[in-house]
């Protein structure tokens, strides 16, 4: 187990997030200068260590700011990656880029204000495995974010036609979990 070696090595959760977070705004850079064959390659590695870092948590314990990081880095990543796209090819990508931020800025808020009033009432889930806060599951997630992003750099110039479908799945992912919201916290 990768985690476990790491963890032996005195690696810690910490500094996978923060070189994840490193590799993932590399792989935003590449993208922007027309390198996507490489940010391919950077956000794979990068994606590795998002989930490397959570295992070595859990062998040598989590930490309230390993948690904070581990999410204030992931939505850095999920905000470069298309701004990446925008950069590369503003005319072709700069509308379709700025939908996908917009949707991943409103599904953020709706991820984080669920999480933050189930802590208030001290609220509890495993149903995504041990996290560092409340987790509610949605349409659009951390591993089909990451299928766009290698679609993406793959078809570089199917960017668009990605990002407005992932808009859709995004923001249908805000409104359940609004609806959720609804639904608990009366």
């Amino acid at each position: 187990m990768l985690a476990r070696r790491l963890a032996d090595a005195g690696i810690s959760a910490n500094a996978i997030t923060v070189a994840g977070l490193a590799l993932g705004l590399s792989a935003a850079l590449a993208v922007a200068f027309g390198h996507f064959w490489a940010a391919l390659a950077l956000i794979l590695v990068s994606r590795l260590g998002d989930g490397l870092d959570g295992a070595v948590a859990r062998l040598n314990g989590r930490t309230d700011l390993g948690g904070y990081m581990d999410i204030v880095f992931d939505f850095a990543f999920y905000g470069a990656v298309p701004l990446g796209f925008v950069l590369n090819d503003p005319e072709a990508n700069g509308l379709a880029g700025a939908v996908l931020l917009f949707s991943f800025y409103v599904n953020g808020a709706s991820f984080l204000a669920y999480a933050a009033i189930a802590e208030k009432r001290r609220m509890s889930t495993e149903a995504r495995g041990q996290k560092s806060f409340f987790f509610t599951t949605g349409l659009a997630e951390a591993g089909e974010t990451l299928s766009v992003f290698v679609l993406a750099c793959l078809f570089p110039r199917w960017f668009p036609a990605f990002a407005y479908v992932f808009t859709a799945l995004t923001l249908y992912t805000a409104v359940s979990r609004i609806v959720l919201a609804r639904l608990v916290f009366r």
